[in-house]
């Protein structure tokens, strides 16, 4: 089955007033500067609500993941999309760690503090 084409600008800070890695990705067909577009597509494909935020109403454990920030905007299968993440709680953790592939290899900051 034939998706339409998906094109996201992902920008990644690893804490507070560091510089911003910004990557272009494409799904459907894979590509743009990502480092593993492939891998962060699969992470999107996989995610039941990639783009949505916690709900408000949600419990969440007070556990701090650390500074990371991300943004996602553009395209996703033919629906604008616009969405940040952080490490602020266990909701927002367990969030990003669901597109880890999309902001990058753990050993490149995220996790840590």
């Amino acid at each position: 089955m034939a998706r339409e084409p998906s094109e996201l600008r992902v920008t990644v800070r690893t804490r507070s007033g560091s510089t911003a890695r910004t990557y272009t990705l494409r799904c459907d067909p894979t590509g743009g500067d990502h480092p593993d577009p492939e891998a962060a597509c699969a992470a999107l494909d996989r995610a039941a609500r990639a783009f949505a935020p916690v709900p408000k109403e949600q419990l969440c454990t007070q556990t701090y993941g650390g500074p990371q920030t991300a943004a996602i905007e553009g395209t996703w299968r033919g629906t604008m999309v616009s969405a940040t993440f952080d490490r602020t709680d266990g909701c927002e953790i367990a969030r990003w760690d669901s597109l880890a592939a999309v902001f990058g290899t753990p050993t490149d900051g995220a996790g840590a503090t």
